[in-house]
């Protein structure tokens, strides 16, 4: 099965050889979002709310250029660098998701790329 790599102008381009996502028949997976403001390059000034909110755009951003949305995503990946975070970031994909909630992993992570705080992951399902 041939892999379609999919971009968005609308999230940060990758900064290594990946793509920001790859379609494989009727699943895309997504590549991990940083709080990087697509226009500057910059990670994003603020709280951890601030960088998940950022995050979960750029992840978002990434689902429409594949033809989907959040009501699609199947297992949704969460990367903190302090657990302690956890109910706050929780708070926030309440924002961005809805019953029934995607599958997740929540893992604590010694450091993330341009010193983020925050990074999500996902997989999609468009069948």
């Amino acid at each position: 099965m041939p892999r379609q790599p999919i971009h968005s102008d609308r999230a940060p381009a990758a900064i290594g050889p990946y793509s920001q996502a790859v379609r494989a028949g009727d699943t895309v997976f997504l590549s991990g979002q940083t709080p990087i403001d697509p226009a500057t390059g910059a990670l994003v000034e603020g709280d951890i709310a601030v960088q998940a909110r950022r995050a979960f755009d750029n992840l978002r951003a990434v689902c429409e250029a594949a033809g989907g949305s959040f009501d699609d995503v199947v297992r949704i990946g969460l990367y903190l660098t302090n657990l302690g975070q956890f109910a706050t970031v929780n708070a926030v994909m309440a924002e961005y998701f809805h019953a029934p909630y995607p599958a997740r992993s929540t893992i604590e992570v010694s450091a993330l790329p341009k010193g983020a705080a925050f990074e999500v992951d996902a997989v999609l399902y468009l069948g």
